[in-house]
């Protein structure tokens, strides 16, 4: 059987870049297409902070198209299902029939995405997923791969301002105090990609400023062109 139709929720973050190398090197799905959410104010990913800059040129680099979904701020949660439900209806007419999740080992948020994909007639897939005890050797995995990338952002309660910006490295786990998963899947971290095997050529970031805001610290990456 051919590997199905899908698109990659794309949060410019290391997970679902290695969840797209796992789909293509195991047949798993034909990734279409990118989709991403940008918060409207800011015009960066949510949470990640990313500049609209770094994720087009990740697109380029991994040779795929990138759909951005502008969201509303604040964004209620019944505006946020709205938004999707009529994203995702577009795909569906188009005949796309997965989406594929970088998730690594959160039950509810598969179960989230689960019963969301099920109303709107996507499968969702998780190419990725296993246990808190095996995002270690995921790391590792991950690394020896070749994927690259930059902590983006970190929760301000688990670690500190020190480590926005910084590679997200073997010498960086090293450094992750006790309780900090090596991948981030708590919301410790959040990562932005700068390379990894799908991608045609690396891109050159710069950690920029950090600045904390709302619990959080914020490394404002860049491209080094811009």
């Amino acid at each position: 059987m051919s590997a199905p139709r899908a698109v990659l929720s794309w949060s410019s973050g290391k997970d679902c870049a290695h969840a797209l190398h796992v789909c293509r090197r195991d047949g798993l799905a034909r990734i279409e297409a990118l989709f991403t959410t940008i918060s409207g104010p800011s015009g960066r990913v949510a949470m990640h902070g990313t500049r609209l800059a770094i994720l087009r040129a990740q697109a380029r680099s991994v040779g795929l198209p990138l759909i951005e979904v502008t969201l509303p701020w604040p964004c209620p949660n019944t505006e946020y299902e709205r938004i999707m439900a009529e994203e995702t209806a577009k795909l569906v007419a188009d005949g796309i029939t997965h989406m594929v999740f970088g998730d690594l080992f959160l039950e509810d948020i598969r179960a989230y995405r689960e019963e969301k994909m099920r109303r709107i007639g996507l499968t969702p897939l998780f190419p990725i997923f296993g246990t808190p005890q095996t995002t270690e050797f995921l790391a590792a995995e991950m690394m020896e791969s070749g994927l690259r990338a930059r902590i983006a952002t970190c929760n301000a309660e688990k670690l500190g301002p020190d480590f926005a910006g910084r590679a997200w490295d073997a010498d960086l786990l090293l450094d992750l105090p006790e309780g900090v998963d090596p991948c981030g899947e708590n919301g410790e971290f959040h990562t932005v990609v700068t390379d990894s095997p799908e991608f045609a050529a690396p891109l050159t970031i710069t950690p920029g400023n950090v600045e904390t805001r709302d619990g959080f610290h914020y490394a404002d990456l860049q491209l080094a062109a811009e």
